[in-house]
């Protein structure tokens, strides 16, 4: 039995949602780069490419796929390192669509080789495990001893870093006795050693600074720095500890836990010894000061010791006595002159006694005041005269101002004052007085009682 197959009607193109490309690919991309986020991938490189702008254009496979990847320049200028073909890398990257053509890519921002991302991820958690712990804290960071008795040297004893570090040592300070810990500094157990042979120094206790390190290498080489043993021993160590591990860019585990970290081995010998010519320039500027300083304090007793001498002399019994036999002198003649100016100032005060009682005579006192009275009583007529003269003219003014404002004057000119008569209210308004109501007209000079005949305007 056959079906024949039955499609619905076709909508009319008006009602379709018809896609362009160019939409369909950047809803593709949208979808890709919401989705996935950023991934860490790991594969071989293929088809690398670096043309003039600058961005990396490669792909990663492995044994049953590929996939094309882009990393731009501001990405990959700080890398230090460009990818081969066949290289085998451990990318971080997001998942993108290239619009114009439509294929899928990644755009990376991170690329490392993988067997070192292995190492650097190991780092990066054993880092965050012990600094978490305190490891690392500037709290237990203990300061270098200024000019120390003795360095110790944990490395291995045939390397560049103990050549470097013991030239270094004697050029700056040859006097300091050095002690070398050998112990193998790579390889398979190198951090075990390196550990006891920390706790070795610390249990001798015969250097007073420790310095722990080696020279440059990969992170692999580097790596027995990088163990927690080492750090552990590094921070349990009775002495100071300068970690002096590869070169300036190289960070160890054993940086972060010594006391001091420093660049290279021969950074590390500059840092724990003084040098020595500075030393002895110092010593020689010491020696000159105390030198001048003691000239200074001899000069300062010799003068005070003639200063006593002379002191002593003046202090002489027989000196006391005359100097007394003086004074006695002085105090006599002093005791006459105090004498006479007492007697003459008492004269003085006499005198000033007797004029004051004269001036306060009581015949004095009456005879001026009778001359006082003799003087008012004269002036006293002329002045009440002027008095009352002044008193009558503003008494006139002031009866001229209120006959001016008064009502009586009004009243002369022919006005009246209107009242109910009745009640005394004012009247002021004609349309305000019924008819037949008695008012009481005042006029200058008598009253007038009427009654209301007709009122209006």
């Amino acid at each position: 039995m056959a079906y024949e197959s039955i499609s619905p009607p076709a909508r009319p193109a008006r009602d379709r949602d018809v896609y362009t490309v160019s939409r369909l690919n950047r809803e593709v991309r949208g979808l890709v780069e919401g989705t996935l986020g950023s991934i860490w991938l790991e594969g071989e490189v293929s088809n690398f490419a670096r043309p003039a702008s600058g961005h990396w254009y490669l792909s990663l496979k492995d044994d049953s796929a590929q996939v094309r990847c882009a990393m731009f320049r501001q990405r990959n200028a700080g890398l230090g390192m460009a990818p081969r073909n066949g290289m085998r890398v451990l990318v971080r990257a997001r998942a993108s669509l290239y619009e114009p053509r439509g294929e899928f890519q990644l755009i990376l921002d991170h690329l490392e080789e993988a067997g070192e991302g292995e190492l650097r991820r190991r780092f990066e958690r054993l880092k965050r495990e012990l600094a978490a712990q305190g490891l690392f804290d500037a709290s237990r960071k203990r300061p270098l001893p200024r000019l120390p008795r003795a360095v110790g040297v944990v490395t291995s004893a045939s390397g560049a870093a103990i050549r470097d570090i013991l030239h270094v040592l004697r050029r700056r300070f040859p006097a300091i006795p050095v002690v070398i810990y050998p112990v193998p500094v790579q390889g398979a157990g190198a951090a075990a050693d390196i550990a006891v042979a920390i706790g070795v120094a610390s249990s001798r206790a015969e250097v007073d600074v420790l310095v722990v390190g080696r020279g440059g290498g990969s992170l692999e080489d580097l790596w027995a720095f990088n163990e927690e043993s080492v750090a552990r021993a590094i921070v349990a160590c009775s002495m100071p500890v300068v970690s002096a591990v590869g070169h300036e860019v190289d960070l160890t585990i054993s940086d972060l836990a010594a006391d001091l970290r420093a660049p290279t081995p021969s950074a590390a010998a500059e840092l724990i010894v003084p040098d020595q010519a500075e030393w002895l320039r110092s010593l020689a500027a010491t020696e000159a000061r105390l030198a001048g300083a003691w000239r200074r304090r001899r000069a300062h007793w010799l003068d005070g010791l003639d200063w006593a001498r002379r002191r002593l002399s003046q202090l002489h019994p027989a000196l006391r006595v005359e100097e007394q036999f003086q004074r006695l002198d002085e105090l006599e003649g002093r005791l006459g002159g105090a004498i006479r100016g007492q007697l003459q100032m008492t004269g003085h005060r006499l005198a000033a006694r007797r004029a004051e009682l004269v001036s306060r005579s009581p015949q004095g006192l009456l005879a001026g005041l009778g001359r006082r009275l003799a003087v008012l009583a004269a002036r006293l007529p002329p002045a009440l005269a002027a008095r009352l003269e002044q008193a009558r003219s503003r008494f006139s003014g002031t009866t001229r101002a209120l006959h001016t404002v008064s009502p009586l004057a009004t009243l002369e000119r022919g006005y009246a004052i209107v009242t109910v008569a009745d009640s005394g209210a004012l009247v002021t308004d004609a349309a305000q007085v019924p008819v037949s109501l008695e008012i009481e007209t005042r006029l200058a000079r008598g009253r007038l009682v009427a009654r209301v005949l007709r009122s209006g305007d």
